[in-house]
Order: C-alpha cells, then sequence, then structure tokens
C-alpha cells in the first residue's frame, strides 16, 4: 500500500482545507406563520407541513 514520502506543506494543507468551513443552512419562508425554516422540514414555529399540522407547538 503506498505511503506519502515527504510530508506535504502546510499551504498545501491550508488549501485543500479552505472549503472545510461551516456553511449557513439554506432557509425558506413558512407559507403559514411566515417565519424562517429549513427547506422540507417541519415548522418549528407553528408546526404546520405542506399545509397541515404535524406536530403541535407550545405557546409561549
Amino acid at each position: 500500500m503506498p505511503n506519502p514520502k515527504r510530508r506535504h506543506s502546510n499551504r498545501r494543507t491550508a488549501t485543500r482545507r479552505a472549503h472545510d468551513g461551516l456553511k449557513r443552512p439554506a432557509l425558506s419562508e413558512c407559507p403559514n406563520c411566515h417565519e424562517p425554516k429549513i427547506p422540507h422540514r417541519v415548522c418549528p414555529h407553528c408546526g404546520y407541513y405542506k399545509g397541515r399540522e404535524v406536530i403541535e407547538v407550545a405557546e409561549t
């Protein structure tokens, strides 16, 4: 099994890891309560998904 003969430089390692940073999740607007939510997920604010209530959310 092949093994590296020389260590990679810091620049080469940093260049490879340049795209590993965390990205903000994409958000869409809930059609029911108009709050931002992650697409294709139940709205955490009102509990609706695809026009019907899926989970009950406690009023705060």
